[in-house]
């Protein structure tokens, strides 16, 4: 199973292009981080991915399918989006209705609905919030709202848009825990993200985009001593990668303590 977009361009109106060209590729149970600019083309790139955006010229293709074959809800079954803002997707009265849409909208059986809202819980850590008004909640659990509505609707791709803003250091904890579930569920995770320190510390494979193009997509460690790559995309490395450039060395890990251990 793998999202494919083949030579995609996505021209506004005015014909000004915000992706010129893309092939990608994210297989099941793949971690990918997008990163560059804003303006690169990331957002459009995804949204593309889970057919809110239909290509100009080229062909996006999840599990084989043409998503120019089917609706945008078809395809956002599949893949499913979660937005930055979470005010932006979120309108139930309280909590359990709002994990409860999909079920509802697809009428599912009360045991399914159930089984499947109970796994999205347990994996977001919103159990004590069910019966309260999402609206009324800190952003930082509004995110893991927005990310179990989606998780129930069993989707085989998911993409999260800035998913670590106003996360503090438990729930980038629970954050990295639950992608690291979806992996070993098959599920792929797209994300796109200006948190380098999230990209090194959680994905292994990072797409690179800069003037609308893909212009790297290889292992997060090669990415960072990439100086071109990164000069090109106007990135900063994490402080794991700058300690390794500083000092000459050439990690195997993007993670502060390993790049120490490495000093002679």
């Amino acid at each position: 199973m793998t999202i494919r977009l083949d030579d995609v361009s996505f021209a506004y109106p005015d014909g000004s292009l915000a992706v010129d060209r893309v092939n990608l590729a994210v297989a099941a149970g793949e971690r990918v981080a997008i990163i560059g600019q804003n303006g690169a083309g990331k957002t459009t790139t995804v949204k593309l991915m889970n057919g809110l955006l239909r290509p100009t010229t080229g062909r996006v293709l999840v599990d084989d399918v043409d998503t120019a074959s089917q609706t945008t809800a078809t395809t956002a079954r599949q893949v499913a989006y979660v937005f930055q803002n979470p005010d932006d997707q979120i309108f139930g009265t309280d909590v359990r209705s709002e994990l409860e849409y999909i079920p509802r909208h697809d009428r599912w059986s009360a045991e399914r609905t159930n089984e499947r809202v109970r796994r999205a819980v347990k994996m977001t850590g919103i159990g004590k919030y069910l019966d309260l008004n999402p609206n009324d909640l800190p952003f930082a659990i509004k995110k893991f709202v927005a990310i179990a509505a989606m998780l129930v609707g069993e989707p085989r791709y998911v993409i999260l848009d800035e998913p670590t803003a106003g996360l503090d250091g438990r729930g980038l904890a629970l954050l990295k825990r639950l992608i690291g579930q979806l992996e070993d569920e098959g599920t792929a995770v797209v994300t796109i993200t200006h948190d380098m320190r999230f990209v090194a510390d959680t994905f292994d494979r990072v797409v690179v985009m800069a003037q609308r193009q893909v212009i790297a997509d290889a292992p997060a460690t090669e990415i960072f001593d990439d100086d071109d790559v990164l000069a090109r995309a106007r990135l900063q490395r994490p402080v794991g990668a700058q300690l390794a450039q500083d000092l000459g060395l050439a990690p195997a890990s993007l993670q502060l303590d390993d790049v120490v251990a490495l000093i002679p």
